[in-house]
């Protein structure tokens, strides 16, 4: 995490370790262990649209 400008957590909430100077997105999702396919699937589909939104508001470089 030290060389990271953005830190993504996925619900850990108090538990995530925190490095002063760093951007911090919480993205809560459903832990998929134990879940059917069809769950999994839609918590992938989730988390990419996260990271497409995520990419979407960085500045061009």
């Amino acid at each position: 995490m030290q060389g990271a400008d953005i830190v993504i957590t996925m619900g850990c909430g108090d538990a995530c370790p925190i490095v002063p100077g760093r951007r911090y997105l919480d993205w809560p999702v459903t832990d998929p262990e134990g879940a059917l396919i069809a769950v999994a699937r839609s918590i992938r589909d989730e988390i990419d649209a996260h990271i497409t939104e995520l990419l979407d508001s960085l500045p061009s470089a």
